[in-house]
């Protein structure tokens, strides 16, 4: 766990240093937005990094919306002003990764909203998805195996028919982090993934119906059983 812990570490400072020196870099040749950056071997050459350490940068910038790649063009720098960019990415470089809590709290936030407009908003194949993710996740508890990704499949489907693209892609971004913490700490032991297939089952009836105050409270009632543990181990 040591290891593994050092190794994250050593990973997050390295891709913190390539992100201050693209910022450096842009500073330095006065880009403007619309402007192209080195290509990423050159960047790679420049760093003395590898291309895909470079990518990684490249991908996380490009996620707070500070670059844009195009296929066969490269990367530019998107429509922003140097003083905000300098801002933002000083933010950026100071985030944190998030405690296990608080990827928690976050995922109980943004899923009381997605249900909710998931039962409002849900077509039939958003319907098939959750059905789909449901029976996945049934069958693995049923069969005494380890459920989490099925679990959180379930949830994704849920996120997906919500219609909002960008609390799908919340969801999308914390999902991986979830996962790893949950194998890490054992959160779902069996009983709690026994009684998750009838609170799934309750939450996917009321997307159905299409009664999105009863879809938020059955979802409510999973998050107070399933979680409790997770804050005492948090």
């Amino acid at each position: 766990m040591k290891l593994e812990t050092l190794q994250k570490t050593d990973g997050i400072s390295l891709q913190k240093s390539i992100i201050s020196k693209i910022r450096d870099l842009i500073n330095f040749k006065n880009l403007e937005p619309g402007d192209k950056l080195p290509s990423e071997r050159m960047l790679s050459d420049k760093f003395g990094v590898t291309r895909s350490s470079v990518r990684e940068a490249i991908q996380k910038l490009e996620f707070y919306g500070l670059l844009k790649s195009r296929p066969q063009s490269g990367t530019f720098v998107a429509n922003i002003g140097v003083v905000a960019m300098n801002g933002m990415i000083d933010d950026i470089l100071r985030l944190e990764d998030p405690d296990f809590k608080s990827l928690v709290e976050t995922r109980i936030l943004l899923e009381l909203k997605t249900v909710r407009l998931a039962a409002l908003r849900r077509s039939e194949e958003d319907l098939v998805k959750i059905k789909e993710a449901l029976d996945a996740y049934t069958a693995k508890v049923v069969n005494g195996e380890d459920a989490v990704q099925e679990d959180l499949l379930f949830h994704l489907a849920i996120a997906k028919a919500s219609g909002n693209s960008t609390m799908n892609t919340f969801m999308l971004v914390i999902t991986p982090e979830i996962i790893t913490n949950f194998e890490k700490f054992h959160v779902c032991d069996k009983n709690l993934a026994e009684q998750g297939i009838e609170e799934h089952k309750a939450i996917y009836d009321a997307i159905v119906q299409q009664k999105p105050k009863l879809a938020k409270q059955k979802m409510k009632e999973h998050f107070s059983v399933l979680y409790q543990y997770c804050y005492n181990v948090a």
